[in-house]
């Protein structure tokens, strides 16, 4: 099962098997029971560039026991503009990889539309030096941030990310956006809250 969003060659190989193998090798849980119980997993690329939608959404999940799997461009990286301006004094959010444990729930972007709103703690990096380059490794904090997953414009593709996070998840494309939405208010129903992990291109490939 794939999204409307074209995927390209550098996902290639990327199924439902590898992200729950990857999952476990990783120490992390994958969810494989019951009909929509989500695996919602992010994937950091290579692609070092910063403001576009360079990574990955993945959703795997069982569907009438079958195993789907659906996967949309995004970012897991803040833009340039919230890089260039922090809103907090200690740096602008970079998510650290790893799973979090019902770390969303659905709720309301903003208070403009349904999305998935972080009601879990996270670990984020704090970049604070106001270039264009995501830094990582550095001064960690723990805690809620406002971290959300949510779309970039209301119509078609967005392909510069800008204002649209200022360390949230967002899908570039607003129709894989209404896919990703109708699975997670299925997940929703039947499980409540959202796991999420975020691991990066190299550990999904066992490098």
């Amino acid at each position: 099962m794939e999204s409307t969003q074209e995927q390209g060659n550098e996902m290639a190989g990327l199924s439902y098997a590898l992200l729950k193998k990857r999952n476990g090798a990783l120490g992390y849980p994958f969810y494989d029971n019951g009909d929509y119980n989500l695996n919602i997993v992010g994937i950091r690329t290579d692609d070092a560039r910063t403001n576009l939608f360079n990574d990955w959404m993945c959703l795997a999940f069982r569907q009438n026991d079958h195993e789907q799997l659906l996967v949309f461009a995004c970012t897991t990286d803040p833009g340039n503009y919230w890089l260039k301006h922090p809103m907090n004094v200690d740096g602008t959010a970079v998510l650290k990889p790893g799973h979090y444990r019902s770390m969303f729930k659905l709720g309301m972007h903003r208070g403009k539309y349904l999305a998935l709103t972080q009601v879990g703690d996270c670990t984020v990096y704090r970049d604070n030096n106001q270039d264009k380059t995501i830094d990582t490794g550095g001064e960690s904090q723990y805690g809620r941030f406002g971290i959300n997953i949510h779309r970039a414009s209301p119509n078609g593709t967005s392909t510069q990310v800008d204002k649209w996070s200022a360390g949230c998840r967002v899908i570039a494309d607003s129709g894989d956006f209404d896919i990703f939405m109708e699975i997670c208010k299925r997940g929703g129903r039947a499980f409540g809250k959202f796991s999420y992990t975020l691991m990066t291109e190299q550990q999904l490939w066992g490098q």
